[in-house]
């Protein structure tokens, strides 16, 4: 299993690339997961890039951005290639946008239509530069259902589409996130790991509120004390496949949370299915 931290979890804290990456590498991640903006915010400096990060033992997992697949065919096409060469700085060949920003029940035929001819335009650029686009199951995007994200994959139709399962918005969806998995598996290339105490609580994921410095937290929980069972998930997905996933974490404390999730996924996972993994690095 490889593991990274999210750079969107300091997004309002005082730390910087420096810290981030040395506090991942004596906590036993394997990488980062680069929020695009922080990508775009460091494009300037010449010390970091890949170089700079595979010097502490570290990869980046993947450039998560926001493509502007809504607005002008010129925008989208000039953001892509911005965010594909600060990709290859960084070297990885993932992606993470999001589709749309209505659900896919709110759309129309004729927009659903229209986003997947932009994600096809998306794929064939990232195709050829040797990279992929990870399209995350997310609310209020054509992804906030299993069967909605099937009918993509099956529309879109291109070998550089691939899935970032994010297990607690496909488990807000109402699918069993392990019937879900089963289904997506050949085409889910990342995860990304949170939880919740309860539904009740799961606006606080929503846009507005979690990006919001002011926002509530209230219901964010650690990876295995949560409403989602994370132990049957990890027992389904850990013998099926190479597991790449990010510990995305919103809430407070984050140092202490991310810590003791790593330390948990540790001791109740790599032990057993990994033996003699920590021996090697």
């Amino acid at each position: 299993m490889k593991l990274s931290v999210c750079t969107i979890s300091f997004r309002h804290h005082l730390q910087s690339i420096d810290q981030i990456v040395h506090w991942a590498r004596t906590h036993h991640f394997q990488g980062i997961e680069l929020w695009g903006i922080h990508a775009k915010n460091l494009e300037d400096n010449p010390k970091y890039g890949v170089d700079w990060l595979n010097s502490y033992g570290l990869q980046t997992s993947m450039i998560s951005d926001y493509l502007p697949l809504e607005g002008p065919t010129s925008h989208m096409i000039t953001e892509t290639m911005k965010i594909s060469k600060l990709a290859k700085k960084w070297g990885t060949n993932k992606v993470r946008t999001f589709v749309g920003r209505a659900g896919s029940l709110k759309i129309s035929k004729s927009e659903r239509k229209h986003l997947v001819s932009r994600v096809q335009m998306i794929c064939d650029y990232f195709e050829s530069e040797g990279q992929f686009v990870l399209v995350e199951t997310h609310p209020n995007t054509l992804t906030d259902n299993l069967a909605s994200t099937i009918q993509l994959i099956e529309e879109v139709n291109h070998p550089a589409l691939r899935i970032n399962f994010d297990v607690l918005h496909m488990w807000e969806s109402g699918a069993n996130p392990i019937e879900a998995f089963r289904r997506l598996c050949p085409f889910v290339s990342h995860f990304h790991f949170k939880n919740i105490s309860s539904r009740e609580h799961l606006n606080v994921f929503s846009p507005a509120n979690v990006y919001a410095a002011a926002g509530s937290r209230e219901g964010m929980t650690s990876l295995f004390t949560g409403a989602i069972n994370y132990e049957d998930f990890l027992n389904e997905v850990i013998p099926t496949m190479e597991v790449e996933a990010s510990l995305e974490w919103f809430g407070p404390n984050v140092w202490d949370v991310l810590k003791n999730d790593r330390s948990e996924i540790k001791k109740r996972f790599e032990v057993d299915y990994l033996k003699g993994y920590y021996s090697k690095i």
